[in-house]
């Protein structure tokens, strides 16, 4: 079985820094998230900027439906694979 990596977008760094905490009282993740700043292609202004919250999830026990709930309270989304 392969390694499944999930990516939730989110609007700012304040969201994908709770995001990430989350996660782990939530879903239960034991590796701690990957938080990466996405600037969007062709945007010179820093504030358009997206952070990424990237989730290994080694055994595909996580839901994608309900991390994308979870993403969307957050004005995030799932990203799809």
């Amino acid at each position: 079985m392969s390694d499944v990596r999930h990516v939730l977008v989110l609007p700012d760094r304040d969201a994908a820094e709770e995001v990430a905490g989350e996660l782990t009282d939530r879903f239960g993740v034991a590796e701690e998230p990957q938080l990466v700043r996405d600037a969007l292609a062709g945007e010179d202004d820093a504030e358009d900027v997206q952070w990424l919250v990237v989730v290994e999830d080694p055994s595909a026990r996580l839901d994608a439906s309900a991390l994308d709930a979870f993403a969307a309270e957050y004005e995030g989304w799932l990203e799809a694979p």
